[in-house]
């Protein structure tokens, strides 16, 4: 794999985001390594745990700016529309996996990514953690499930406040929220980690499996439901002006003008 690192560490699976030089943003074949790696997980009969951080300084800005600019430029809107498609499915597969899987975020999480920590069974967070839903600042909704798992977990209307302002949220009140797992220095990171594992380790993985498979009936189970309107919005927010403005305004570091065009 290019983009990211896979690798086993007893019972745990160990997935790291590694393309600290665009901020782990994602594209097609990144997203596909994921993929590959989530389905080797969880067809791995050692594998009892997943874990999926990243390396540098922070964990990822959700979608590639330099690719959605590229994107634009060559009015490659089937290209942005596949990467939609790949994280919504990623978040499905992390929902869908019969082991309970871990997060660890340091830094700014956003976008896409953001939803991916949300997905997450438990997400263990540095104190200079950051969720952003980013979509609106470039003319998009949330994709990677957002909607879906954002309302579910802190209530309708604080899901579609932070959509429609892409304010950030912070370590302490995304755990006060019940987004975030626990919270603690980066340097108590893998400590943290080590302890949910040792109690978890005591416990059935035919429960995680049964506890998963009851969460994903209670509150899940009309996902393709949801991905498809997520995919045809996002397709259709891809084709507009404002769209377009967004991404060339951020390549510029400057504030979009969006008309609604």
């Amino acid at each position: 794999m290019e983009h990211i690192i896979y690798q086993l560490e007893e019972d745990l699976a160990i997935l790291t985001l590694n393309r600290p030089e665009v901020a782990n943003g994602f594209h097609i074949s990144m997203c596909e390594e994921i993929l590959e790696a989530l389905t080797l997980a969880e067809e791995n009969p050692a594998v009892h745990f997943v874990l999926i951080n990243a390396n540098g300084k922070v964990f990822s800005v959700g979608g590639d700016l330099v690719e959605m600019k590229r994107a634009v430029d060559e009015d490659d809107i089937p290209s942005l529309t596949k990467i939609a498609e790949l994280v919504n499915t990623i978040s499905y597969k992390i929902k869908q996996i019969a082991k309970p899987v871990l997060m660890e975020v340091d830094g700014a999480v956003a976008g896409a990514a953001a939803n991916m920590a949300v997905a997450a069974d438990f997400c263990l967070a540095t104190d200079k953690a950051k969720f952003i839903q980013a979509f609106v600042g470039v003319g998009l909704a949330p994709d990677a499930g957002g909607i879906h798992l954002l309302s579910r977990s802190i209530g309708v209307t604080r899901a579609a406040q932070l959509a429609m302002t892409g304010e950030a949220l912070n370590a302490e009140k995304a755990l006060e929220w019940g987004l975030v797992y626990r919270v603690c220095e980066a340097d108590k990171l893998e400590k943290t980690r080590e302890q949910l594992l040792k109690k978890l380790r005591r416990g059935s993985s035919n429960s995680y499996a049964a506890i998963k498979k009851l969460v994903w009936e209670s509150q899940f189970k009309d996902w393709q439901d949801y991905a498809t309107l997520e995919l045809n919005l996002q397709e259709s927010l891809a084709q507009t002006e404002d769209f377009k403005e967004g991404v060339r305004a951020h390549s510029e570091r400057r504030r979009p003008k969006f008309t609604g065009k």
